[in-house]
Formats: C-alpha cells, sequence, structure tokens
C-alpha cells in the first residue's frame, strides 16, 4: 500500500494526530449542519469564529481522550517502528477514535431533543431501566445516516492510520544509542508538558470549563463552540453539588427561603383528590390556545382537546420547565426540587435525601396515593423516587400486565393506559392524589395502527403523536367526568420538558423552556388567564396553597395562587444558570424582545443587581440544603 507520510515517529504522531482535530471540526460542522435551525442567527464569519475557538476545547477532550495512544507514540522506546508496535497504536487509535467520533454524532441529532451536549449523566440514564437496547436499536433506525456516518469516519481513520509509516532510524553505535535515547526521553518530557498545558485549555490559573466557551459566543451557541467527549470528560466527576455561599443567613433569608406556609386563619382545609397530569414532550408551541398569533393569527395547534379545556381552566402563558429531560421534571413537579446540578436529581448522590413530597405531605392528612407511568418499570427511576416521595403505589408497564397495548419501543400506549388508570382510581378512598406521566409524544413517536389514518402529518414527527395523545386525554375525561370523585378533584395539566420546535420565538433561550401550565376543577372558580411567570417546582406550593395546609414545608417555588410575592422560574444548562425573573431573562426583555438580540439589563443597573441577588440566594439555599441534607421541615 502506497503511503501518503513516511518519516520519523514524532513527525507521523503528529500528522496522525492532526487528522484527529480535523475529524473533530468536521464533527462540529455536521453537529451545525444538523441542528441549523437552532443556530440560524450565525453568520458566516461568526462560524469561522466558532470552529476556531472550539480548537481550544478540541485540545483538551483529545489529549485527554487519546492519552494511551499519545503515551504509546511518544514514549522513549527504539521499537516503535516495528510492526507488531504499530498495529497495537492502530487498535488503541482505531478504539479511542470510533468512541469520540460515537459522542459527537450522537449530539447531531440528540441534541434537538435537550439543546445541550450529552454529559456524563448518559451513564447513570443507561443503568435506570432496560429501555436503552430498545430505544438504541429506534435510534439506530431512525437516525440510520449518523450510524452510516459514524462508520465511514470510523473506516477512514484505519485507512489514514495506515497511510502512514515510521521509518526506522538506524544507530551504529551504543554511543549513539544512549544519544538517542537521551535526545527521546527530553523530547518526551517536553510533549508531556505540552499535553498538560494543552488539556488544561492553556497557561490559565485554572483548566478550562464548559462555562469558559461562553467567552466566544451567546449561551446559545455554546454547545457549538463545545464537543460532546469534552463534556463528558468534564462532568464525568461532578457527583456533588459546590456550597456556594454569597450571603449570611440573615441576609439569605431575607432575600429567598424555600420554606413556605400559606395557612390562612378561619379556612378550613381543602381535601380534595389532586391529579397530576404530566404530558410527555408537550412543548407549548403545539397548543393552539396559546398561540393565537402563530402564523398570522392562523396557528391551530395540535392539541383541540387541551385547547377547550384551557377555556374552562386557570391557565398560564408563562410557564417554564425547570430541565430539559423526563428524569429532572418528576422531582421539580412533585416535590418542588429542581435539578441545578450536572447530575440529573434523582440520579445524583443526593438522591436518597429525606425530602417533603406532595405525597409524603399529603399522606399526614390521610391521603391514599399513586404513581403512573406506562413504561417498562424501572425506566428513569421513576418507581424508586416514587417510593422515596412517598408514594403508596406504583403502576407501570408490569402491572398494567397486557403486553397486546405495549408499542413495542417505549411502553403503553396513551389510550388503554390512562383507561387502566382511571379503572385503578375508582378502587383508591378518598381523598387520593395520583401522578399520572404519559409518554406517546415520546420520540420514536409511535400511535397504535388503528389511528395512523386518523391523525394528519405534521411538519415536525411529533405532531401526530401529539394529536394522538390529546385524543387519549380527551377519552380519559369523557370516561372519569361520569365518576363520582370528578367533581371533587382539582386536575393540573403541564409537561415534562419541550422537544422539537417549529417557530423560531421557541428556539430562543426562553422558549425552549415554554410549557403549558393549567388547573382545572369542574364547577370551579379557578379560571382565567395568569400573566405570573410560573414553573414546575410551583406546582407543589401551590397545592398546598390551594388546600390551606397549615404546616411548614420546602420547595424552591412560589404559589401561583399568592399574589404578594415575586415570581420566578430557574433552570440549569451546560453549567449556566437561567432565571426569569420580573419579565426578564437574565438580561433579556422576554416580553419585548422575543428573539432575544438586545441586552435590557446594562442600563438598568437596580433590576440587575435585584436579579442577580435573588438568583444567587435560591443557587445557594438550593445547594446548602442539598449538602446538608437539609430538604425536610419538622412540624
Amino acid at each position: 500500500m502506497k503511503k501518503l507520510f513516511t518519516g520519523g515517529h514524532y513527525k507521523i504522531f503528529l500528522v496522525r494526530m492532526l487528522f484527529v482535530f480535523a475529524l473533530f471540526t468536521l464533527t462540529r460542522i455536521l453537529f451545525f449542519i444538523f441542528n441549523k435551525g437552532h443556530f440560524n442567527e450565525i453568520v458566516f464569519t461568526d462560524f469561522i469564529y466558532i470552529l476556531l475557538a472550539g480548537l481550544r476545547f478540541d485540545t483538551s477532550a483529545i489529549i485527554a481522550f487519546y492519552s494511551v495512544f499519545i503515551i504509546q507514540s511518544i514514549i522513549p522506546f527504539h521499537l516503535k517502528h516495528r510492526n507488531f508496535y504499530q498495529i497495537i497504536l492502530l487498535i488503541i487509535y482505531t478504539i479511542t477514535t470510533a468512541i469520540a467520533m460515537a459522542g459527537n454524532l450522537l449530539d447531531c441529532a440528540y441534541f434537538r431533543y435537550t439543546f445541550s451536549r450529552t454529559t456524563s449523566d448518559i451513564f447513570n440514564v443507561l443503568g435506570l431501566g432496560s429501555d436503552f437496547s430498545i430505544l438504541f436499536t429506534q435510534y439506530l433506525k431512525d437516525f440510520w445516516y449518523i450510524f452510516l456516518i459514524w462508520i465511514f469516519l470510523t473506516i477512514l481513520s484505519v485507512l489514514f492510520f495506515l497511510k502512514t509509516k515510521v521509518v526506522e532510524v538506524k544507530i551504529q553505535s551504543l554511543q549513539n544509542i544512549f544519544s538517542a535515547y537521551i535526545k527521546e526521553l527530553f523530547i518526551f518530557i517536553i510533549l508531556i508538558a505540552i499535553c498538560i498545558v494543552g488539556i488544561r485549555g492553556g497557561f490559565q490559573l485554572r483548566p478550562i470549563t464548559i462555562m469558559t466557551a461562553g467567552q466566544y459566543t451567546s449561551a446559545k451557541n455554546v454547545a457549538l463552540v463545545l464537543n460532546t467527549p469534552f463534556i463528558i470528560m468534564k462532568t464525568i466527576d461532578k457527583h456533588g453539588v459546590k456550597n456556594n455561599k454569597y450571603f449570611n443567613d440573615i441576609d439569605l433569608n431575607k432575600i429567598y427561603s424555600p420554606i413556605h406556609n400559606y395557612y390562612k386563619k378561619n379556612c378550613t382545609c381543602k381535601k380534595n383528590n389532586i391529579v397530576i397530569i404530566v404530558l410527555e414532550s408537550f412543548s407549548k408551541e403545539y397548543i393552539g390556545e396559546l398561540n393565537k398569533n402563530l402564523d398570522n393569527g392562523n396557528y391551530k395547534g395540535y392539541t383541540p382537546f387541551l385547547d377547550s379545556l384551557i377555556k374552562q381552566s386557570l391557565y398560564f402563558p408563562n410557564a417554564y420547565a425547570n430541565g430539559k429531560r423526563s428524569i429532572e421534571s418528576i422531582p421539580s413537579i412533585f416535590a418542588g426540587i429542581p435539578s441545578l446540578i450536572n447530575d440529573a436529581y434523582i440520579t445524583s448522590m443526593y438522591s436518597g435525601n429525606n425530602i417533603m413530597s406532595l405525597a409524603s405531605t399529603l399522606h399526614n392528612l390521610g391521603y391514599s396515593s399513586a404513581f403512573f407511568h406506562g413504561g417498562t418499570n424501572g425506566t428513569m427511576g421513576f418507581d424508586v423516587f416514587a417510593k422515596l416521595a412517598g408514594f403508596d403505589n406504583y403502576y407501570g408497564r408490569s402491572e398494567y400486565n397486557n403486553e397486546k397495548d405495549y408499542d413495542g419501543k417505549w411502553g403503553i400506549y396513551d389510550e388503554e393506559f390512562l383507561q387502566f388508570i382511571a379503572n385503578k382510581l375508582d378502587a383508591y378512598s378518598q381523598p387520593f392524589i395520583a401522578g399520572v406521566f404519559t409518554l406517546s409524544s415520546h420520540h420514536p413517536y409511535k400511535i397504535p395502527e388503528k389511528y395512523l389514518s386518523k391523525f394528519p402529518e405534521g411538519k415536525l414527527s411529533i405532531f401526530k403523536s401529539i394529536l394522538y395523545t390529546d385524543f387519549a386525554l380527551k377519552k380519559f375525561f369523557e370516561k372519569i367526568s361520569k365518576k363520582s370523585w370528578f367533581d371533587s378533584t382539582l386536575f393540573i395539566i403541564t409537561a415534562d420538558h419541550t422537544s422539537e420546535s417549529e417557530f423560531p420565538q421557541y428556539q430562543t433561550q426562553s422558549g425552549i423552556y415554554a410549557i403549558p401550565l393549567l388547573f382545572y376543577k369542574h364547577n370551579s372558580n379557578i379560571k382565567g388567564e395568569n400573566k405570573n411567570i410560573v414553573q414546575q417546582t410551583d406546582i407543589m406550593p401551590s397545592i398546598l396553597d390551594y388546600m390551606n395546609y397549615n404546616k411548614n414545608f420546602i420547595a424552591f417555588g412560589e404559589s401561583v395562587f399568592d399574589t404578594s410575592d415575586v415570581h420566578f422560574a430557574i433552570n440549569y444548562i451546560n453549567e449556566t444558570y437561567q432565571f426569569f425573573y420580573k419579565n426578564y431573562i437574565y438580561i433579556f426583555d422576554i416580553k419585548k424582545d422575543l428573539l432575544m438580540k438586545n441586552d435590557l439589563l446594562k442600563k438598568q443597573t437596580t433590576i440587575a443587581k435585584e436579579i442577580e441577588n435573588r438568583l444567587k440566594a435560591v443557587i445557594q439555599s438550593y445547594s446548602q440544603r442539598l449538602i446538608k441534607n437539609d430538604m425536610y421541615v419538622s412540624n
């Protein structure tokens, strides 16, 4: 085989590593192409700058991931040119390249669902439940072209390696051998020093982090500067939360405290049934009633039943998810605990902490409780969390026990499982609280064959499954509306997170978190529009406020019924906190600047300081209570 490059082992080592840099740059370009809709504001010159900036993070990741290959290539060892040694290097080089390319290419498709690069938390998620093999197979089916690109790049790296050859340098005398060894040892030490600098990202005091990428672009484009191996490398040891201390305890509690008590004298406790329905991947964007101005007022959405229910409910057009993954939403909704760390709370080292959830809190008032999710038992640790949160029972695919309604990929179809829930709730003594988590609108968006022609295709593949789940929800309400417990039940309907987006307003830093939230109680005065900023962690305090619960509890949210407090929403992505407060998100006016192009807080120093202090107080309280296992109040 004719060689493209021949020379000494240092020259060939450099050529091989430059090829790796080229592969990282290529996958960054592919990442941009596959997710261009998210990065639609980037012009050519900005993109070239991002490619150059990305080399700093590529260098760090490449040195770390290829460390075994690098050491084996430069170690002072005279037989490096031998065929057996080069075969060993080829194996190491190929395996390392295959793993690195798999990470970068994975996010070419997966980024559209999370809007962030994959972190080391993926290893925790893979260990939860038995869905991985099924979902991975579906991923390969839907994104087969990504798999083919991965195979092509892996083979290309093998071919390139074989096109390089280390030429043997013959040394005649023992003295020359010794001199050559000393020279190689010196070069080895120099190269190791260079690698140390490279893996740190430069000579600065501290090594580069994920947040360093923010120096080169806006928060929205940070993922483009980074690469997935770097993210995994930087998050793999993130097992704890930093003990942030911005204020002393007295000042902290003046600015913010997660301890609540909404008891009102002369008001009796309302022991209504509570049903919280969490709709998988239901972005606010998909709901016509919440987007009357979209598409020049012609937008109809994909949720005709929800549209009709919203008109009879108290709803919130400015509601936000606390995270971008299902595993992050459950603690937020049912326990008022957002995931403000790299690991999801459920998989973090704090998941065994003593917490106050709706189930455990209402248990003291005589409530029975159940959590329903039609997925395979163990999925994302929902069953374990439900138990830790104090739910009496968990119902999943195993408890449903009828595989003819299994979609073959993710779990039991929504229509059948919601009917199952309606029947199960009949057997519960009142009052009860139920958590319901749908799943059919989860990728791969599979719906029953009998409905394939009922629901039209939309611009995005998720739209058909949104129509189906909305239909299943309608059938559920039709059935339970005839139950004796229906009129005495408060329903809360929201989403776990957002998903794919069609309109630019929902591709901004606020839009990617915009979800529906509504409170519905039949024949009640809980109706109308509330324009306050609200979040998933507001659900628990809102329910306890509505009930006139008379004891203290902890939740990192506020009651939506509380008119005396200033509402906020918080989320966390790429080691960056986003804080929605008084119509601002960071430095952006979310009412007047839908595409977030103007920094309006530069001249608003007073409100900017207020936002900063409020955010720091929330972070400090959250981190300290996690560390101290102080998420529980004894009454």
